[in-house]
């Protein structure tokens, strides 16, 4: 029997979706909702921790993968950013399931193509777009819970490029691996900053997301996974110009609270 196939497309709306069966729509953050979606499961259901939607972003969709589906492989993609190896912004185009498993057949896991900083590390990066108190405790975290993790943290962090998005597709061994060695690591950190971070506005509230695509690739490393890259398709337009200025404000000190 072929192994099943589940990609999770977390959604905060009503947004189409793609036909392949194996695209599973889910309506992240439902437990602080009163709308649900026609054709989408809800993140709020069995084991669950929906509620923390807003501080941790689509991994609520991870979380509840990890404990109720019954997948043998498992990915997570956005409803606006998807694998493909077409520009074109069709759901037509994206990862089918054919392409799914030739590509596992060579390589244990999916990830997004790199994202390069050139001039700055991913740690310089992190520091100037959000709070860096959240990367300090991050790294204290991970020297006390998983010290066998820290030298490939420090390298992870050194380095000018980095998997982003917290997209990937995996096999269920290394899913529930990764996602119990991920939220170990995030519930350390949120139990220490969550009074700091309750004053801080909407956006960087997703500081648990936001610190996690920093150590899918750390994961990665440190167990000697290996991995094949695939362009990932924005399904809606991107203003470039506007989010290099808001990045260039960030870096000065402009639009993010200290």
């Amino acid at each position: 029997m072929e192994k099943k196939i589940q990609i999770l497309v977390a959604a905060h709306k009503k947004v189409s979706m793609p036909s392949q069966a194996m695209y599973t729509p889910i309506q992240v953050g439902a437990a602080l909702s009163a709308k649900r979606f026609d054709g989408f499961i809800q993140d709020n259901t069995g084991r669950e921790i929906s509620s923390k939607n807003p501080y941790f972003n689509e991994l609520t969709a991870l979380y509840w993968a990890r404990y109720n589906s019954d997948a043998d492989i498992i990915g997570l993609v956005h409803y606006r950013r998807f694998f493909s190896f077409s520009k074109q912004k069709d759901s037509d185009k994206i990862l089918d399931e054919s392409a799914i498993r030739a590509l596992l057949s060579k390589k244990s896991v999916i990830v997004p193509k790199k994202r390069r900083y050139w001039i700055e590390s991913s740690e310089s990066h992190y520091r100037h777009a959000h709070h860096g108190v959240a990367l300090d405790v991050l790294r204290k975290v991970i020297a006390i819970k998983q010290p066998d993790y820290l030298t490939a943290y420090d390298h992870n962090m050194s380095r000018t490029w980095a998997h982003m998005f917290n997209m990937f597709i995996m096999p269920r061994t290394e899913y529930d691996a990764y996602v119990d060695w991920l939220f170990e690591i995030l519930f350390a950190v949120e139990q220490k900053i969550q009074s700091d971070v309750v004053n801080w506005d909407i956006y960087e509230k997703r500081v648990y997301g936001f610190l996690s695509e920093r150590l899918l690739d750390v994961w990665l490393e440190k167990n000697h996974i290996s991995y094949t890259e695939v362009p990932v398709v924005f399904m809606e337009k991107q203003n470039w110009l506007l989010k290099g200025g808001k990045f260039l404000a960030r870096k000065i000190g402009f639009g993010r609270q200290i």
